[in-house]
């Protein structure tokens, strides 16, 4: 793909005097480091030379203005941001969502993330609740759409509502095939039908694309996805979170290496090589021993392996990750499920709103009622019934 022919939602806002429209307006932008123009000039710069003071504040996603925070319930707080003053609000920490009051003080808010494609990544759940408020404050919402890293493709399971946590507040697949902008024009239909809203779309962008090619750099969107190749394992490795083995955070290669003490890699090893054959999965599964710096088993050797990717488009993460955790579980009696809280959530259990699917999780725990091929379909061919008409891109 050349990159002439292709605009993020921000250059086209800036390219095409969209942003004339809002010459007398004051406006807030919810916004990240990762979110750059192809010249690597933050978005948050861009607004701010436009648009000046009326620039009134920053929000900012988990992770913080600069994606440098941890990961589950590791707040940021409300700052100024280095170059120009201007204030930021965290919205993951001392809030969750927008204040009353500041929604008070504006006409519009932008949005300018770069998603991962994943339900359990909380980005879009900011995003859900931001709507919402805006939603009952009357104001109006505009999204600066930027791709899927994962392109369109779709895995279930479909987030059951009796899971819904910070995690997942609606029902979505667990690797959705959507954009940003898509997924806010899908809450509007569900649920803010009136809600002011404007996508500005992407231009040359095609939706069956995977991030490499569209020849953009990669720009890390938080602390633990510092490639594109972990962002595409994150969707199945994720659940590992609820669970006491690592997946890697604590390490330079956070979940593309998987792990713990008592792991027994000269068993797994055969198993596992029967279980994924690189002609199926697109994935080879290298022996090692690591030392995580931080989080779970900190300063302590564990034993574990290495995810090689050598076909993307035959790795379907979400199951790999589902049939390695229940090889494991099975097979390790040191192996547990992590206990509350996580992510804000202190009623259910941290796999339980992880995998959000009540006969998976029967699966996972030892009652195969299913195939889990069969139950990672269960209720995807409606959720793309569903949103074929809210999508702006053609493949």
């Amino acid at each position: 793909m050349k990159e002439k022919t292709f605009k993020l939602g921000l250059e086209v806002f800036f390219a095409k005097d969209l942003y004339k429209n809002y010459k007398k307006a004051k406006i807030a932008l919810l916004t990240h480091q990762a979110a750059l123009d192809r010249t690597f000039r933050l978005s948050f710069e861009l607004f701010y030379r436009v648009f000046g003071e009326r620039l009134t504040f920053i929000f900012s996603p988990q992770h913080g203005l600069f994606s440098e925070k941890q990961a589950n319930m590791i707040g940021s707080p409300d700052e100024r941001e280095p170059f120009w003053g201007i204030p930021v609000i965290s919205l993951y920490g001392p809030r969750l969502r927008p204040d009353p009051d500041r929604l008070k003080e504006i006409d519009v808010i932008f949005v300018d993330l770069q998603d991962v494609g994943c339900r359990v990544y909380t980005y879009i759940w900011t995003l859900f609740l931001l709507l919402e408020s805006t939603f009952y404050a009357g104001r109006e919402v505009v999204i600066l759409d930027r791709p899927n890293p994962l392109a369109s493709i779709v895995e279930g399971p479909v987030l059951e509502e009796e899971y819904y946590s910070f995690v997942g507040l609606d029902c979505l697949p667990q690797r959705h095939g959507l954009t940003l902008g898509e997924l806010a024009l899908l809450f509007q239909r569900r649920h803010f039908s009136t809600l002011d809203l404007k996508v500005i779309s992407m231009e040359g962008y095609p939706r069956n694309s995977l991030f490499p090619a569209l020849e953009r750099p990669w720009i890390f969107p938080s602390p633990n996805l510092p490639t594109f190749e972990s962002a595409l394992v994150y969707p199945g490795l994720v659940f590992f979170e609820g669970t006491n083995l690592s997946e890697g955070r604590g390490t330079t290669l956070p979940f593309l290496i998987f792990g713990a003490p008592y792991l027994k890699i000269k068993m797994l090893r055969d198993f596992l090589e029967e279980v994924f054959p690189e002609t199926n999965w697109g994935v080879k599964l290298r022996p090692i021993a690591f030392e995580p710096t931080f989080d779970k088993w900190k300063g302590m050797r564990c034993y574990g392996f290495q995810i090689h990717l050598t076909d993307y488009l035959k790795f379907r993460p979400v199951e790999f990750a589902l049939r390695l955790l229940k090889l494991i579980k099975d097979t390790h009696p040191d192996f547990e499920f992590l206990d509350i809280p996580y992510e804000f959530e202190e009623r259910l259990s941290p796999i339980e709103i992880l995998i959000g699917n009540k006969r998976v999780l029967q699966w996972l725990k030892g009652n195969p009622e299913n195939p889990i091929e069969t139950l990672l379909k269960a209720r995807v061919d409606h959720f793309l019934k569903e949103v074929k008409t809210i999508q702006l891109y053609k493949d």
